[in-house]
Formats: structure tokens, C-alpha cells, sequence
């Protein structure tokens, strides 16, 4: 591919990622490679080149004969999502704890100034941020293989958020991110990793990941068939 193709094809790609991580693309949602090409101006070509990125990020999935789709996880997958965001973003903590850049915290410290200045303001840019700031912390780390998996559940998170989550409040995560900077900077690698569970155990509770109890209604209507014979 042509380098003026590929930065086309990245300009698309982060287009399309930015639309379904900030909601406005939905989960389900088709994707036509001629309508998003005419909508950006380039190519179907350039577009399914984008398209098979995101597919690869588990954002996107395609069907046979029916083209692409936003992706739509499983409660069991994003569960497993989950588990393995956790166990990822621990040893991102561990690693900063032990050596952490120059120009970290300051870099970190910007972030959160950007996610307080729009905390209550604008939903879908807080939650974009909120994301960023956990791939920030990986790639801080300096390790490339670690930041890009990191990068990938975070934004599978954001996508299992914006299809099973209740509400979204950033003045919690906001905080909590302050609370993470502070505990690395102390060298606090027990706390840092106990704020770093709650603050994703909260993420992971507001999307209602575990099945829901059936209702007294449904339970008993079973019951009632009985009755009715």
C-alpha cells in the first residue's frame, strides 16, 4: 500500500474507532464501505482496509454476504474481557512502580486535567479519555507488546460499556485516576493496584455483566401452566 493510502487508511480507521468508542456508532450498527466512503471521501478500498483493522481490535466484526458490523460481545465474552484487563493493568502498575519516565507524571497529571475539564460536560469525550488515560499508563512503561494489548481491552471495554452499561459518571474515575498517579509516585505498588481493582471493578459493574434473576412472574408463570391443565 502507498503511504498516502495508509494515511488515508489510518484516518479512517481512527475515525470510525473514535465514532464507535465515544457511542455514536452503535453496537450492531452496519457499516457500508460505500457509505462510510462517501461520507470521508476515499475509496471502499481504503475503507475495507480500515474496516479489517477494527475487526482485528475486536470492534468490528464481519458477517458473509452482509458486510460489517460494530461488534456486539457476549456477557461471557466481556467478562473474560474483563479479567484479562485486570490482570494486564496490574502489571502495568508494577512496572511504573519500579521505573517510571521522566516526563510520566507530568504527562499523566495533563491527562487528568483534560478529563476534569469535561467532567459533567460531554459524556462520550469523558469516556474516551477516561480510556485513554489506562493506555497512557501502558505505554509509559515502555513496553510496546504490553501497551498494544492494553490499548485493545480498553477499547473493547468501551464498547462493552456502551452496550450493557446503566450510566457512566467520570467524576469517580477521575479521581481514582489521581489516586493511582499518587500511589505509583509513593512507590505504593499494594495500594496502587487495590485502587486500580475497585476502580475497575466499578466499570465492570456498571455494564450488569452478570445474567439478571428471572422475575417472581416469570418463575411462577412456569408454575402456573401446571395449574392451568
Amino acid at each position: 500500500m502507498s503511504d498516502s493510502k495508509n494515511t488515508l487508511t489510518n484516518a479512517v480507521h481512527d475515525l470510525l474507532r473514535r465514532a464507535i468508542i465515544e457511542q455514536a456508532l452503535k453496537p450492531g450498527m452496519r457499516l457500508p464501505e460505500d457509505t462510510v466512503g462517501e461520507q470521508f471521501g476515499v475509496s471502499r478500498t481504503i475503507v475495507r482496509h480500515a474496516l479489517v483493522r477494527l475487526e482485528n481490535e475486536g470492534l468490528v466484526v464481519t458477517r458473509r454476504n452482509r458486510g460489517a458490523f460494530v461488534a456486539e460481545p457476549t456477557r461471557e465474552e466481556a467478562q473474560h474481557v474483563f479479567e484479562v484487563r485486570r490482570c494486564l493493568e496490574n502489571e502495568v502498575i508494577r512496572i511504573l512502580c519500579d521505573r517510571m519516565p521522566g516526563s510520566g507524571y507530568d504527562r499523566l497529571e495533563a491527562h487528568v486535567h483534560s478529563e476534569q475539564s469535561v467532567r459533567g460536560k460531554d459524556g462520550p469525550v469523558s469516556i474516551r479519555l477516561a480510556g485513554e488515560f489506562h493506555v497512557l499508563l501502558a505505554e509509559l512503561t515502555g513496553n510496546d507488546v504490553l501497551a498494544r494489548y492494553v490499548c485493545e481491552v480498553v477499547l473493547r471495554c468501551s464498547l462493552i460499556m456502551s452496550l450493557y452499561a446503566r450510566n457512566h459518571s467520570s467524576d469517580c474515575a477521575v479521581d481514582e485516576h489521581s489516586q493511582i498517579i499518587d500511589a505509583i509516585r509513593n512507590g505504593d505498588e499494594d495500594r496502587a493496584i487495590d485502587i486500580m481493582g475497585h476502580h475497575l471493578g466499578a466499570v465492570a459493574g456498571r455494564a450488569e455483566l452478570a445474567p439478571k434473576p428471572e422475575s417472581i412472574q416469570s418463575i411462577l408463570s412456569h408454575y402456573g401452566k401446571e395449574l392451568a391443565q
